[in-house]
């Protein structure tokens, strides 16, 4: 009798589907920052791991300047949709209104970034940010490009200076700014800036990892 439940148990462990294990793509934690490389638009904010509240993180700091820390990666988000991490500002960047290019500097970003459709298709971005202004749960086309959506997670001076986590399901994003569902990313970046404003602007990002649902 145990010989056959045995059998049996062994039988249902091998027809359930595997199960995929988080996809660790910044283990700032560790003070790893391998593979991410700097791309610079306007000057070079710094980023390099720093002690804070006890941990390794990564930390951003701009002055007046725009460029971003980029990881070139295939991601099958069929396996791994949900895209956790967690960020602190020192405070937002106070512009007047974001969806304007003059105003189009944030504290902290995140960026996902899946490719375009056909031979030639132009690569599509969501970019969550932590907004000055805009509302929490508003987005809008980046000024500078149509291609890029910007996703307003947090807000304002309220929670500066405090870490704030978040969990999105990129193909449900995806779907929800573009309209088209999306099954893979070619590469994710954070990216701290000021430039437009000419302003300073410092944060704070812990690891990135992507999940299942």
């Amino acid at each position: 009798m145990k010989r056959c439940v045995s059998i049996v148990l062994a039988a249902v462990l091998i027809s359930l589907p595997a199960v995929a294990d988080p996809l660790v793509l910044g283990r700032f934690s560790a003070g790893d920052i391998g593979g991410w490389q700097v791309r610079e638009f306007e000057g070079e904010t710094r980023y390099r791991i720093v002690e804070l509240d006890g941990r390794k993180v990564l930390e951003a700091d701009s002055d007046s300047s725009a460029s971003s820390l980029y990881l070139e990666r295939e991601i099958d988000l069929s396996e791994t949709p949900v895209l956790e991490w967690s960020w602190r500002v020192e405070k937002p960047t106070g512009v007047t209104d974001e969806r304007t290019k003059d105003g189009d500097d944030f504290a902290a970003r995140v960026y996902v970034v899946a490719p375009g459709e056909g031979i030639f298709g132009l690569p599509l971005g969501i970019s969550y940010v932590w907004a000055g202004q805009a509302r929490v749960g508003e987005f809008w086309p980046n000024p500078f490009t149509s291609r890029v959506m910007m996703f307003a997670l947090d807000s304002g001076n309220g929670a500066a200076g405090t870490w704030r986590s978040h969990r999105r399901d990129v193909r449900a994003d995806f779907l929800r700014l573009f309209g088209r569902k999306v099954d893979r990313l070619e590469g994710v970046a954070i990216m701290t800036d000021s430039d437009n404003s000419r302003r300073r602007a410092r944060a704070w990002y812990g690891d990135l990892t992507l999940r299942r649902e």
